[in-house]
């Protein structure tokens, strides 16, 4: 199980990341805490304080279209706020 998806990069979590020291990320619905902190040491090499996680459910969807309605479903999905400790940080754009 690949616990980390992707990071999230907006402009309120750059700047979470840059005051108070929290990355986001979106993480598999089934990974608990202890998963999560596990992945972020053995991919970025930093020390977690704390992990916040929060499940979003799927959203209902129509749209109107010439064809007709199209209804759908978006995906639900976790996602967790980490906060490292102090003097860690995370450059997401190293490799660019």
């Amino acid at each position: 199980m690949t616990v980390i998806i992707k990071p999230i990069i907006t402009e309120k979590m750059t700047h979470l990341g840059e005051k108070l020291n929290r990355y986001g990320f979106l993480v598999d619905r089934r990974a608990n805490k202890l998963q999560i902190v596990q992945a972020i040491k053995a991919l970025y090499g930093v020390d977690v304080t704390s992990v916040n996680t929060m499940v979003f459910s799927g959203k209902n969807k129509t749209r109107f279209t010439k064809s007709g309605v199209i209804s759908g479903r978006t995906n639900a999905y976790k996602k967790a706020i980490i906060t490292l400790a102090k003097g860690e940080t995370i450059d997401f754009y190293s490799n660019i």
